[in-house]
């Protein structure tokens, strides 16, 4: 049965000149009840009983985009438009991605096609990728072949496979270190590039507040705590709540949330700029090239906002009374400090991009390549489990990388708001902390810090996803 449908949907030819007649008979084949309407059910099991592979949740997405009248269920005319409309968009894609023009796509160029993403992978991953669309088993793609694969897949382009394994921004865990999202030109000229960074900043905002009890702990107890005045979490949170009552634990909480719109921002043209000056051979960027840019993005716009840095570990660290907000505690550290007080603690957080990063990146890649050459027999996709795995052990292995920096850092911010407290540089509070705490000084907070990765990781991907609903973001 699937032969005979292959033989009516999939022709031979660039041109969709018997689209009309192949699509109605299609559909009368799908139509079950004959109600001149098809459903998300029927379409299920219509391409389920004629073999025709299509994801998770696309049959949804189908009726979803082709319905124009809203009645839950695609007509005839609205399922040739749907079709019509997908296959143009596939063809292109497939145009794109036929490199030399044969008409075929080998694993050299979905390798290339990735490579120009900022995605390097081997020969055996691209043939992976490959084995799922190849049907014929001569290890390239005609046209038949993806359109056969795509047509009822709501993917319109291999950039789609790219996105399962884009190391997203998304997972916010409250540090703001790594390299920034990739973009494809596609997504850049079509404006969907704002929408995704709306969704994220929107899904770091209600992240950081979701965790911010946690990461006002964790700034606690890296400046107050010591081998001599030992924190533990149920003490310090009583103590807090003695001190300014519940709404206490959320000190310091607006201006995380407030950076994140100027430093999204600014990372993101500054990424840009810097990819276009280091890249090589026609704008392609390579792995390397691409964290020497997201590195050099992330200290650029670190600098333009590191103000509101130290006035958050002010706010988060005030007593009742100390500051009114932001614009009290800026202008009470301006007239007692100067503006100097505002870049305390500038270099080790500087430097602290560097490890976080590097080590972020590579983990993933580490763990994304140890998935594909392990589990991607039928799919290049992961799931969500997987990626939400793969990005909270890398973040988290970057943060353990970076954290004595962080804390250096927070102390050195702290410093001229705790009373008693000597102005030093960073290689004497370093060598203070060894001489009195020994090497775990450096790690003080670090337990209320890894308690609010995985909170913030669900919180963030599950408010970004609502976010790219609601702004409209195809999948």
């Amino acid at each position: 049965m699937y032969q005979v449908v292959r033989k009516l949907v999939f022709t031979d030819s660039y041109c969709a000149s018997d689209a009309p007649k192949t699509y109605e008979e299609l559909f009368e084949k799908l139509d079950a009840n004959k109600d001149g309407k098809v459903d998300v059910a029927e379409l299920k099991e219509g391409l389920s009983a004629l073999g025709i592979a299509f994801g998770k949740g696309d049959a949804q997405k189908i009726v979803s985009s082709g319905d124009q009248d809203n009645d839950e269920g695609l007509d005839i005319n609205e399922f040739s438009k749907y079709l019509k409309e997908h296959e143009k968009k596939l063809l292109l894609t497939f145009k794109s991605l036929d490199k030399n023009n044969d008409g075929r796509i080998d694993y050299m160029e979905i390798k290339q096609s990735l490579a120009d993403l900022g995605m390097d992978i081997s020969k055996e991953e691209a043939e992976k990728i490959l084995q799922t669309i190849d049907v014929d088993g001569t290890m390239t793609v005609d046209w038949n072949e993806w359109r056969e694969h795509f047509l009822f897949n709501t993917a319109t382009n291999l950039q789609d496979i790219i996105r399962y394994w884009k190391h997203s921004t998304v997972l916010d865990i409250g540090d703001s270190l790594t390299i920034p999202d990739e973009f494809t030109e596609e997504e850049k000229t079509t404006g969907v590039w704002w929408k995704q960074l709306a969704a994220g900043a929107m899904a770091g905002a209600v992240s950081r507040t979701g965790t911010a009890p946690l990461d006002r702990m964790k700034v606690f107890m890296q400046v107050h705590g010591s081998k001599t005045n030992k924190i533990s979490l149920v003490g310090g949170f009583k103590q807090m709540i003695k001190e300014g009552g519940v709404s206490s634990l959320w000190r310091g909480n607006g201006t995380n949330v407030l950076k994140i719109a100027p430093e999204t921002a600014i990372k993101f043209m500054a990424y840009e700029q810097y990819k276009k000056m280091l890249s090589s051979e026609g704008g392609k960027v390579q792995t390397h090239e691409r964290f020497i840019a997201g590195s050099l993005a992330g200290a650029t716009a670190q600098t333009a906002i590191y103000p509101m840095e130290v006035m958050k570990t002010r706010l988060t660290l005030r007593k009742t009374g100390q500051y009114s907000g932001m614009f009290d505690c800026a202008k009470k550290i301006l007239k007692k400090e100067g503006v100097k007080a505002f870049y305390k603690g500038y270099v080790p957080n500087i430097l602290g991009i560097i490890p976080y990063a590097g080590i972020d990146l590579a983990v993933y890649e580490s763990l994304k390549n140890a998935w594909l050459a392990r589990y991607a027999k039928d799919t290049a996709n992961p799931g969500i489990l997987v990626l939400l795995a793969c990005g909270t052990i890398s973040s988290t292995c970057g943060q353990l990388a970076s954290y004595p920096l962080a804390l250096i850092r927070t102390r050195m911010q702290a410093a001229a708001s705790i009373e008693g407290s000597e102005q030093v540089t960073m290689n004497l509070l370093v060598k203070k902390i060894l001489e009195k705490e020994g090497f775990f000084g450096l790690y003080r907070g670090i337990l209320p810090n890894f308690m609010k990765v995985i909170p913030a990781v669900s919180i963030s991907y599950v408010v970004y996803e609502y976010m790219r609903t609601g702004l409209g973001i195809s999948k």
